[in-house]
């Protein structure tokens, strides 16, 4: 396969996870909004060892594990700083 077409093929796939970012991210506004009307934190270390766990379990070929996971957590302390911003409104 020729370099210009795998890359097409990432650019493919991130136009995808762009979307769903964005989606996860307006449901993380959502929390923020919970955890503001009851007054909750916005670290929830147990959830977030949960959410890790179920990243390393969907993932198919194990040899990208950890990365992915890495993945998940940078996800979550992003999400996480948006929650801070958002409750700091």
């Amino acid at each position: 396969m020729e370099l210009n077409h795998i890359r097409q093929q990432i650019d493919l796939v991130d136009k995808d996870l762009v979307a769903l970012l964005e989606k996860r991210m307006q449901l993380v506004t959502e929390v923020s909004q919970y955890k503001r009307e009851k007054q909750q934190p916005v670290l929830d270390s147990v959830r977030e060892q949960t959410v890790l766990k179920k990243a390393a379990a969907y993932v198919e070929n194990k040899e990208f594990e950890n990365s992915i996971v890495s993945i998940f957590s940078d996800i979550m302390k992003h999400s996480r700083a948006y929650q801070t911003s958002k409750l700091e409104e």
